[in-house]
């Protein structure tokens, strides 16, 4: 990670928030390592014998002062040591930093506060943190994603327990209105519980708990191709009322593909569903893009169900998708589940099993799996309070199933594993991480309270 950022280990916004129970902490990664002390690597817990495993630390820093759960963790785009954790006691539960210079950042929480700070990075003067100003239309925020559009900067998506979803753009020239509305949508009729932006920010993919898939036509791409759905708000909308599609218990992960090509949604019970995405091309010519008259989906609007999955045997919380760079390019596709395991599907082989890691975090849920941009490198975390690295690379197929235990990391292809935070029903687990796109260093969002900073 770049060495020239600010020299300090935190630094609070230079406004005074109106709630200043908030916990909300920006993090210099690498300053962090001053203060870490090389005789006393072990965290603060009891000194039975049985807990003896529990005091393995492989951190060489940490962040500690924030005394609270750790839910949320975004990383500056520009400025990759630069990263923001929260949480406390209004359960900051939602972070991001926008895009594409990560001149705003943004938070969410359970009280439904949308909140954007202007970030001034340099090397001379440090950071500094400037409240904008706030909004809440919700009672409670579950995700917030940055849009990646190049004409459509500082703006974000989230979604509510309500089921509503809501697109802002950030203007912080503006002080008298500094977050401003661009799409407020409402068909979803149970929380929103995901949301992922498709990579050109054209389009906008959010699952909710009654089992619905929606891809909101932000910027009204779509319907200039004449491919939007009669509601005029989306490109693709499934529901169980399709059988097909249906999912028992709704839908919590979602991912879009680097070709924009398909949707993956995860849910309970295992169910994985893969959904194709409209092509929009780069032509604002909708006469060879209309829908066919009998309007049933096809391969230019997408809305097809091209697979069903059902590998784990619990929730799908957390989806990863990356184009491994090979000749030719293989798309893979990994799920972490409720049940502890990960499984990988090769999308170049019709979603072949590639991987089923069971056990991959023992019999604790997988929290969040994030591949190293544009490789075959996996890192995991789980309520077990351990981050994990995979190498997906092998052979394909059943006969790559993994057990638990040390044969299934060596089955599975671990080959890096972190420890530092607690976990096994001890009150820990890890919560979230960042990685950059190099993979080379990671820090992660604790439940028990504290940020660990690990090197590859």
């Amino acid at each position: 990670m770049p060495s020239d950022t600010p020299e300090q280990q935190q630094q609070q916004q230079q406004q005074q928030p109106p709630h200043p129970d908030d916990d909300l902490d920006v993090l210099a990664a690498d300053d962090a390592a001053e203060e870490f002390a090389d005789d006393d690597n072990d965290m603060a817990m009891d000194s039975d014998d049985d807990q003896e495993l529990l005091l393995a630390n492989d951190a060489i820093a940490y962040f500690d002062e924030p005394q609270d759960s750790l839910f949320a963790i975004a990383q500056h785009p520009a400025h990759p040591s630069l990263v923001a954790v929260g949480g406390s006691a209004d359960s900051i539960n939602a972070l991001c930093w926008t895009l594409p210079a990560g001149e705003v950042l943004v938070s969410g929480g359970l009280d439904g506060r949308v909140r954007a700070w202007k970030a001034d990075v340099s090397p001379a003067a440090g950071l500094g943190m400037t409240l904008l100003g706030e909004a809440q239309e919700v009672e409670e925020v579950n995700w917030i994603a940055a849009c990646p559009s190049p004409d459509s900067p500082n703006t974000i998506a989230l979604g509510a327990n309500d089921g509503s979803v809501w697109v802002y753009t950030i203007d912080p020239s503006d002080p008298a209105n500094p977050l401003q509305i661009v799409q407020s949508y409402f068909l979803h009729t149970g929380g929103c519980t995901a949301g992922t932006w498709t990579p050109d920010g054209r389009l906008l993919a959010t699952v909710s708990e009654d089992g619905t898939l929606y891809v909101w036509d932000v910027w009204g791409a779509a319907a200039a191709r004449g491919i939007v759905d009669s509601n005029g708000q989306t490109a693709v909308a499934l529901s169980p009322e399709d059988q097909r599609f249906a999912v028992e218990g709704g839908l919590y992960s979602v991912a879009v593909d680097p070709k924009a090509t398909f949707v993956a949604v995860g849910g309970a019970g295992g169910a994985i569903k893969i959904v194709s995405l409209p092509r929009l091309g780069n032509t604002t010519s909708s006469s060879q893009q209309n829908k066919s008259p009998s309007g049933v989906a096809d391969a230019t609007t997408g809305g097809q169900i091209l697979a069903s999955l059902h590998t784990q045997t619990d929730g799908v919380e957390t989806l990863a998708i990356t184009l491994a760079q090979t000749t030719p390019a293989t798309v893979l596709l990994a799920a972490g589940s409720v049940d502890g395991s990960i499984c990988v599907y090769d999308a170049t082989r019709r979603f072949a099993v590639r991987r089923h890691i069971v056990g991959a975090h023992e019999e604790h849920s997988v929290v969040r799996v994030d591949f190293v941009k544009n490789s075959w490198l996996l890192t995991s975390c789980g309520m077990d309070g351990v981050v994990r690295r995979w190498d997906l690379r092998g052979s394909a197929g059943a006969g790559a199933q993994a057990a638990g235990g040390a044969a299934g990391a060596s089955d599975g292809g671990l080959v890096k594993e972190w420890k530092g935070h607690r976990g096994d029903g001890e009150g820990g687990g890890v919560l979230g991480f960042v990685q950059g796109e190099t993979g080379e260093r990671v820090v992660t969002a604790g439940d028990d309270g504290v940020s660990l900073v690990f090197e590859a």
